[in-house]
């Protein structure tokens, strides 16, 4: 038996859930990039007065440790270790790429069910393996990525890509890719292959729910007081030229 808080603030959408043995009691979303600080503890409290227990009750805390915004990963971890410290309880840092690649691949599962219930019996199912690449925006033609499979299986590791109309093409000449996350919108405007599928799923808290329960029957846990944010890119702060000027 397992009671989970996840926290994702790792792009401009935030949002913090609940689950227990697997199943969501509760979550709460935000759009707001900016108030993700603002947003976290507030939306805590209220889940756990929804659920009607204490934040003690929790057995591990979750959170989507990177890549993504500088601000938000910080803002998320530092939440969880704080929690996990105060209330001595084990931390589980997911891959915030793996999270995305979950919400669509769920999401793909979903509508290919409905496609067979909704089908006649002529209905042929798709039986070509789908890859799926999310994407976060890194700025300019830049974005963090990756490609898993439908088991969420790492086919490229994670890195920082700049996007090229030939970017994945050796990947593409083989079979359909999905690509998903805000990084993905302007790839779909220089990406015409027949075989790069664009969606717009997005991710959330409750796409943590399947890999931290992974996790947590694992035991694989991180070090609350080591643990860093997973930039995947060096943090890169312009340095400033001081002028002494003489009048």
């Amino acid at each position: 038996m397992s009671l989970i808080l996840n926290i994702d603030t790792a792009t401009e959408y935030a949002s913090v859930c609940i689950c227990e043995n697997g199943k969501m009691l509760g979550i709460e979303k935000s759009f707001e990039q900016k108030d993700h600080a603002s947003f976290i503890q507030p939306a805590i409290k209220k889940l756990f007065e929804d659920i009607h227990q204490k934040v003690s009750a929790i057995d591990a805390i979750a959170v989507t440790g990177g890549p993504g915004s500088y601000t938000g990963l910080r803002v998320g971890l530092a939440t969880a270790k704080g929690l996990c410290y105060a209330l001595n309880k084990p931390l589980i840092v997911l891959n915030t790429l793996e999270v995305m690649g979950q919400a669509a691949i769920n999401e793909f599962s979903k509508q290919h069910k409905s496609n067979l219930q909704s089908s006649t019996t002529n209905y042929k199912p798709q039986t070509t393996n789908f890859l799926f690449c999310p994407m976060i925006d890194a700025r300019r033609m830049e974005v963090f990525t990756a490609i898993y499979n439908e088991k969420l299986q790492t086919i490229a590791t994670p890195a920082a890509v700049i996007l090229e109309e030939n970017t994945f093409s050796e990947y593409l000449d083989k079979g359909p890719i999905i690509f998903s996350g805000n990084g993905s919108r302007k790839f779909e405007k220089i990406m015409h292959h027949s075989n790069a599928i664009f969606s717009d799923v997005q991710h959330s808290a409750a796409n943590m729910i399947t890999l931290g329960e992974q996790y947590f029957s694992h035991n694989q846990f991180a070090d609350i007081a080591y643990s860093e944010p997973f930039y995947l890119k060096e943090f890169f702060t312009p340095s400033i030229t001081r002028y002494d000027k003489k009048f």
